[in-house]
């Protein structure tokens, strides 16, 4: 092994994995650093694996490409693992695996790591999507191969040089712009409340203000483009409503979640914009979509939840499921209001230019234009393979009697 690209992150996993891929590899490390929505200082992120051994250290901003080729897709799937994740994590996993794939093939190594422990999802979504866009390459996990205790790692660390920063909290979080994430320490127990100083994007319900907010989303097929009449970029949007959706403590999910792995977990998530967003886009194929291909959509949407939580976003089942997703959208334009309020996010009124309600149709007032006498012969029709089964079986036991 000659040259590794890792995986970078700048916490202690990823950290002490440079100086230990250096001693056990005798390989050069390129260390790459995703941005993808997470507030930090990415800059010294970049220096810092300089400082500890890697030859060289990218940083890449890729917040819009999440958004245009990774979440907005996820969006028009409605993609919520097992109802309640809106799958920030899982989408980030193929972005990066991407941006770092690209960067190897660019720079000649022959090898990429990441810094994914044994028990989680992430190892399969780096390795599987890895396995897909450069298959010839070698993968390795130093934290499934090195086996030192958290302990061993901070001794390790400052043995190397590295600093180590003391963690405030027992909590692994992981953040970007469609959510964050916490779990470990009190979080383990699945009896127990999350302590409140754990979240850090919303409000407490309780705590939100006593007066309701109410916001309006535009969506042009199937996408978001406009808070409140403002046309905003794609990332301000989701921006702005993280900010305002946390005020009102939107977005809280505490959950047991099931790992692709085969155990379960307690996962703790804030996903103010997420749960806006999808909230009002469910309610817009609600009034824009027809009605056996809205059932159909709900089947397939827990398919496509599933294969992106499970690490396969370059498989070509969800592939082709996008592109049926992708159809479905051509008429989801219009506008959705919803009230955000204490916690809750309810929509509150809907409108479109491709909407298929009918007020003449749906009406039981003096704009009633349904015709009743038509739904006699639509019954008879309807029930009849039911009311000649029922005749064969019902029937023989009357007889019977």
């Amino acid at each position: 092994m000659k040259k590794a690209v890792l995986a970078y992150s700048g916490g202690l996993d990823t950290s002490v994995a440079i100086p230990w891929m250096l001693e056990n590899y005798g390989c050069k490390v390129i260390a790459v650093a995703v941005d993808v929505g997470e507030e930090r200082d990415y800059e010294g992120i970049r220096k810092k694996a300089l400082e500890i051994g890697a030859i060289k250290s990218i940083v890449v901003d890729a917040k819009a490409e999440l958004v245009r080729d990774f979440i907005f897709p996820a969006l028009k799937a409605n993609a919520i693992y097992e109802g309640r994740y809106p799958l920030f994590t899982s989408l980030t996993r193929p972005l990066i695996a991407k941006v770092v794939a690209e960067i190897a093939l660019k720079e000649g190594a022959e090898t990429l790591a990441h810094g994914s422990t044994g028990k989680g999802n992430d190892q399969v979504r780096f390795e599987v999507s890895w396995g897909v866009l450069c298959p010839k390459m070698k993968i390795v996990a130093p934290i499934r191969e090195w086996g030192m205790t958290r302990e061993e790692e901070m001794v390790y660390a400052r043995k190397h040089g590295i600093q180590v920063v003391p963690k405030l909290h027992t909590f692994s979080i992981d953040t970007n712009l469609w959510g964050r994430s916490i779990e470990a320490g009190p979080m383990e127990d699945p009896w127990a409340e999350p302590p409140e100083y754990a979240y850090q994007w919303t409000t407490a319900p309780e705590k939100a203000p006593a007066k309701p907010e109410y916001i309006e989303i535009d969506f042009d097929k199937g996408l978001p483009v406009a808070l409140n009449g403002a046309k905003l970029p794609a990332v301000e949007l989701i921006g702005r409503l993280n900010v305002l959706g946390g005020k009102h403590g939107v977005g809280r999910v505490d959950m047991i979640e099931n790992r692709l792995v085969g155990i379960k977990s307690r996962e703790v998530y804030e996903c103010p914009a997420a749960t806006i967003i999808l909230t009002a886009h469910r309610d817009l194929e609600g009034l824009c979509l027809e009605r056996e291909l809205t059932h159909l959509k709900m089947t397939l949407e827990q398919k496509y939840s599933e294969l992106v939580y499970y690490g396969l976003w370059y498989s070509p089942l969800r592939e082709a499921l996008q592109a049926f997703m992708d159809e479905t959208q051509k008429n989801v334009t219009g506008k959705v209001r919803l009230k955000l309020y204490r916690g809750s996010c309810r929509v509150v009124g809907r409108k479109s230019p491709t909407s298929l309600y009918r007020l003449d149709l749906a009406s039981y007032g003096a704009a009633d234009r349904f015709n009743q006498d038509a739904a006699k012969g639509f019954i008879e029709l309807f029930g009849m393979s039911s009311r000649i089964a029922g005749a064969l079986k019902y029937g023989a036991k009357s007889k019977k009697k």
